[in-house]
């Protein structure tokens, strides 16, 4: 199995969904994580409480101040990263096929960065912040300006990253929109970077497979999804998505 393979498969297809996790930004300097716990590993914070805890919406709700003290860590820890190659070669393909959506678990807001349109951003992006007394929003490029606990410039309320926090839901428009194509079907189905450890990350791996639709699973150690996928590439995203765009362009 290759990236010839990949590359027909791409070839052929006039619609393709794209799943991304955190190994698609590694090369952009990116810690990998669930997002970000290459940062923490298992260690417990400061305050004696794993980061899981620090980083909980109910931790936010009741001392916002220690939920933004490891938001800004792991802002500043990706300050100054930028979309990588395979970033690149996604919004590459997006203009090329007919119909192109990636869903992604990750916050850094990079695929926009790099030109892909159609995003399901599940977790949020956290260059977007929000009041949660009122309907302010803002898109900052990075956290250098901002306080320790910054505060909603318009009512004085606490503002917070558009994030979705350990122990909070989904938003709805982004799970309504997930369904909404999910149901439209895609010609093949690509998982990039991800451990696939979430239900609504493999779901669309799974069911596509179980349908007999093309699947393709880019990542360097076997995941959940590994066992079911048609074509798996054991690489970084970048190596495949480079190669496969190679066999796309000729």
């Amino acid at each position: 199995m290759s990236i010839e393979q990949a590359g027909k498969l791409l070839a052929d297809a006039r619609s393709a969904l794209f799943i991304t996790g955190a190994g698609i930004s590694a090369a952009s300097g990116i810690p990998t994580y669930r997002g970000v716990g290459g940062l923490y590993g298992d260690r417990v914070t400061e305050e004696g409480m794993r980061i899981e805890e620090a980083l909980s919406g109910p931790m936010f709700r009741r001392s916002p101040e220690i939920t933004w003290k490891y938001i800004h860590q792991i802002e500043q820890a990706c300050r100054g990263a930028s979309p990588n190659a395979a970033h690149a070669t996604l919004a590459r393909m997006e203009a090329r096929l007919g119909r192109s959506w990636v869903l992604t678990q990750n916050v850094d807001g990079f695929h926009r960065a790099a030109g892909s349109r159609n995003v399901i951003d599940i977790h949020g992006d956290i260059h977007r912040l929000l009041c949660v007394g009122c309907s302010f929003t803002e898109t900052v490029k990075d956290y250098a300006h901002l306080a320790p606990c910054p505060s909603c410039p318009s009512c004085g309320g606490v503002l917070r990253p558009d994030v979705v926090l350990f122990g909070e839901m989904l938003p709805r428009a982004k799970l309504e929109r997930l369904h909404r194509e999910l149901e439209r079907g895609f010609d093949v189905v690509v998982s990039v970077g991800t451990s696939s450890l979430f239900p609504y990350i493999a779901e669309p791996v799974l069911q596509a497979a179980a349908r007999g639709v093309p699947t393709i699973e880019v990542n360097p150690e076997p995941t959940v999804v590994s066992h079911a996928v048609g074509l798996r590439l054991p690489m970084g995203a970048v190596e495949a998505l480079e190669g496969i765009w190679r066999v796309l362009e000729r």
